[in-house]
């Protein structure tokens, strides 16, 4: 317990050299548009990557034959 102060100051001295490397934390939520931006591209990749544009078709061809259509 009598060491507490001095770890305290030690993660202290941390956050601000990571803030000063990497540029203050914003705490703020973030567009809707601007997460859509960002996920994109990867989803992208990964239909094209695992094929899973042939799955979202079988599958609703499946949904559709069940449905009697």
């Amino acid at each position: 317990m009598a060491d507490t102060a001095s770890r305290t100051m030690i993660r202290t001295r941390g956050r601000k050299a990571y803030s000063a490397a990497f540029g203050p934390s914003r705490s703020g939520r973030r567009h809707p548009l601007v997460a859509t931006a960002m996920v994109l591209p990867l989803a992208t990749l990964l239909v094209v990557v695992f094929g899973g544009w042939e799955a979202v078709v079988t599958q609703a061809s499946s949904v559709g034959v069940m449905l009697g259509r």
